[in-house]
């Protein structure tokens, strides 16, 4: 089978395209055939050694979601069948023809979708899900959403006003993506660049974090609350938080799904009925083969994607 690695931490350049033996699916996992693969920021930052704790050992494999067909199940599993296709996470990275799947995270895809829409669609809304009921917005309440034009950010613009948020404010890194995000109901858009993001808002949905964070924080009305979901990072001096009576929230899907497996589930079933009845639209913005995973990555940090960026084995 073929996959991408990095064997040193850098940009795109690094990543390299190698025949590697199939992996054998432990217990309680699934081993995928692969026919798209998610290509997100937190991808790219860990290609970069972004990530917590320095970065990953090397080498590693870069990813994290998937979408094809069940071909082997580890021990134990239950629920599943070879020939199922399924969307799911990845703990090992997804940068590869074969991938191995934990069980507990995997959902079967409906007859009526196609794996770039499924991983266009599952897990970048699962995370804005969770964001949006970390926040919990109630009535006139306001929210910001940085990263508005990715893979999550597109869909939580949409899922917000789904929910009756009355004001919607997209943060992006340019002018020309405000036309892309007021289609899918976004109220304002603003720039980072910009001195002043408006109105502040109620809640932040964080999923940019860096030198974004100081502008997201600076958003918020006294009592407001920012959900952190990126892995960029960034540093809050205590007394901003302290003075303007803010909070910020950190949420990861990992203790999220542990924590909430039913609400998680939950999401599951609405994500597809929101899609299968045209309410929830998962933009994708290109589709590349495996072995142009180094350009993918070149859009992500271009910041010029409209919504997802997948790769096909």
């Amino acid at each position: 089978m073929r996959r991408v690695r990095f064997h040193t931490y850098g940009g795109p350049e690094v990543l390299r395209v190698e025949e590697a033996e199939a992996p054998v699916p432990g217990p309680g996992e699934l081993l995928v055939r692969t026919e798209a693969i998610g290509v997100t920021l937190p991808c790219v930052r860990r290609v970069r050694g972004d990530g917590k704790g320095g970065g990953d050992p090397l080498p590693a494999m870069p990813g994290g979601e998937i979408a094809g067909e069940v071909v082997a199940l580890g021990p134990d599993v239950t629920g599943f069948a070879v020939g199922d296709r399924v969307t799911s996470l990845t703990l090992t990275g997804s940068y590869t023809e074969l991938a191995l799947a934990p069980a507990f995270l995997a959902s079967r895809i409906p007859d009526r979708a196609s794996a770039v829409e499924a991983v266009a669609l599952v897990r970048s809304g699962h995370v804005a899900l969770a964001a949006l009921s970390t926040a919990a917005p109630q009535g006139t309440e306001s929210v910001l959403i940085t990263g508005a034009a990715s893979g999550t950010g597109h869909l939580a613009v949409q899922l917000a006003k789904l929910q009756g948020v009355p004001r919607v404010v997209a943060a992006v890194s340019s002018a020309d993506k405000a036309e892309f995000l007021h289609g899918l109901g976004a109220d304002e858009v603003v720039t980072y660049d910009q001195e002043s993001w408006g109105e502040p808002v109620d809640i932040v949905l964080d999923g940019v974090g860096g030198e974004v964070l100081p502008g997201a924080l600076a958003a918020l009305a006294p009592g407001g609350r920012l959900i952190f979901f990126n892995s960029g990072g960034g540093t809050v001096p205590a007394y901003e938080l302290l003075a303007g009576d803010k909070t910020i929230t950190g949420l990861t899907m990992r203790r999220f799904t542990t924590v909430h497996p039913e609400l998680y589930a939950q999401h599951r079933a609405q994500l597809w009925e929101l899609a299968g009845s045209g309410r929830l639209r998962a933009a994708v913005h290109a589709e590349l083969p495996l072995d142009e995973a180094a350009k993918a990555h070149e859009i992500i940090e271009a910041r010029a994607n409209l919504g997802k960026v997948v790769l096909r084995p």
